[in-house]
């Protein structure tokens, strides 16, 4: 059995869409995914892209996706990773594909002299949890995640000061 991972490529983004809608179903959240086929490949292949992905394949069929894209810590004054996705499907899970896109990102920061791989999970995934911190990976419960979308994201630029 082998497993390869590798960046994807521009006739991909269909893939990688298909990926996203398979995370969406398993975190309850498909209501939320509005993303395109062709945002995915502007996103990736544009001009000046700032989305990454990654492919995981095992035995050349495509099992599992990582998406990231740079981000900054003012106090390291360096770059890292934010992971924005990460998902195998479930058929090829515990086959160490989930470690092994880690393991690249995690290269991928090192390489470039970057401080850090961060990202997030939701509270209820359990398997997750264990096997993030498995990894070394510490959770910061002091943080609480924010975002603003939607009306209140137009409410606030709308806003003056």
């Amino acid at each position: 059995m082998s497993l390869n991972i590798r960046r994807a490529r521009q006739d991909e983004a269909g893939l990688v869409l298909a990926f996203i809608r398979e995370l969406a179903a398993y975190e309850k959240l498909s209501h939320e995914v509005e993303a395109t086929e062709a945002d995915i490949a502007g996103a990736l292949f544009g001009e000046r892209p700032q989305l990454h992905c990654a492919i995981a394949e095992w035995n050349g069929e495509p099992a599992g996706f990582a998406v990231w894209f740079a981000n900054f810590s003012t106090f390291s004054g360096r770059h890292g990773i934010y992971l924005e996705d990460l998902y195998v499907r479930p058929s090829h899970r515990g086959r160490g594909l989930g470690k092994a896109l880690l393991v690249y990102l995690a290269k991928e920061c090192l390489d470039n002299g970057w401080s850090r791989l961060q990202w997030a999970v939701l509270d209820w995934n359990a398997p997750s949890i264990a096997f993030y911190k498995s990894l070394g990976a510490v959770m910061m419960d002091d943080w609480t995640l924010c975002r603003v979308t939607g009306p209140a994201l137009a409410r606030l630029a709308g806003s003056t000061s």
